[in-house]
């Protein structure tokens, strides 16, 4: 393989790295803010990238799509905490499962009705269409260059939020003792609310922003949710440095294991076979990642005490 297109892949999987941060950073705040496990989280990912489509169809315009998805994704998100997910605090996590389950299966089939049941596409903007030529001699895609950076500029945007802003310090302490900033008059409710809003916005526009580079389809976000999961947990509950560090880990993971592995086995297989054993072996790397992360570290690399 040659260093320019390991040098790709690498890029590649920062891209799906921080990607993967947007929709995991929400998860991780609503859980460690709010101990709640939501399987809705990619539903949110799936509305926002069905709104950006639907606005970019309309006005052509790829910044009112990408807009429209993180209001869209906020509202829902406000609205679903408010009707439902409200109910669910002081109940179990059995319970907390099946009653975002059973919102998945209600939004995929309202997103279907609304939309049909075909895919849909976004186009990427007219500035970003080309290459861009990096030191080196890489070439690479401006767009994918361009989510790269915005998924940097949001892991730094939330960073001083939580760290430098009141609205951070109440998130910081709704993690460690909701009952206390309760009892100090903060308005826990009103947090709740802001907080899943905030999380479904980041899922809503990783959604919108991935649907430039693939179909939006009714069912997109579960499989990226499966990922997300595995994000918080190694990077660690509650925490955004870890769900940074983490949805980088196994972009790369992944990334450059498809890329490698059937390389790697090409030396004694045939290529078919090659390709077919380095994608099972690529598909199965993150969770191995996973699983020594958690025999090193049970609680993720960046647990929030």
């Amino acid at each position: 393989m040659s260093a320019l297109l390991l040098a790709e892949q690498i890029l590649n999987g920062l891209q799906f790295g921080v990607m993967l941060f947007l929709m995991a950073a929400g998860l991780t705040l609503i859980f460690g803010v709010m101990g709640l496990i939501n399987l809705a989280h990619g539903s949110l990912y799936m509305i926002g990238a069905f709104a950006a489509a639907g606005v970019a169809a309309a006005t052509g315009s790829f910044m009112l799509a990408l807009m429209a998805s993180l209001a869209a994704a906020a509202a829902a998100g406000a609205i679903i905490e408010v009707v439902v997910i409200r109910r669910l605090y002081a109940r179990d996590h059995l319970d907390q499962v099946l009653a975002t389950f059973a919102l998945i299966l209600i939004l995929s089939e309202a997103t279907r009705w609304a939309f049909g049941s075909f895919p849909l596409y976004l186009d990427v903007p007219d500035a970003l269409s080309g290459p861009v030529v990096l030191p080196g001699g890489i070439e690479y895609p401006a767009y994918r260059l361009a989510l790269i950076g915005i998924g940097l500029v949001v892991a730094v945007g939330l960073f001083l939020l939580i760290a430098r802003t009141r609205i951070g310090m109440q998130i910081r302490a709704g993690e460690a003792d909701r009952e206390m900033i309760a009892a100090l008059g903060v308005d826990i409710g009103r947090l709740y609310t802001l907080v899943f809003a905030l999380g479904a916005a980041l899922a809503g526009g990783a959604g919108a922003l991935v649907g430039a580079i693939q179909s939006v389809q009714v069912g997109m976000g579960e499989p990226v949710l499966i990922l997300a999961f595995v994000v918080i947990v190694i990077g660690g509950i509650g925490s955004v440095k870890g769900a940074l560090v983490g949805a980088i880990l196994v972009g790369l993971t992944d990334t450059l294991g498809r890329t490698l592995l059937p390389v790697l086995f090409g030396a004694f297989l045939d290529p078919s076979q090659a390709t077919a054993v380095g994608s099972a072996l690529a598909s199965m790397s993150i969770y191995i990642l996973m699983a020594i992360v958690l025999v090193l570290r049970p609680t993720g690399l960046f647990r929030v005490a």
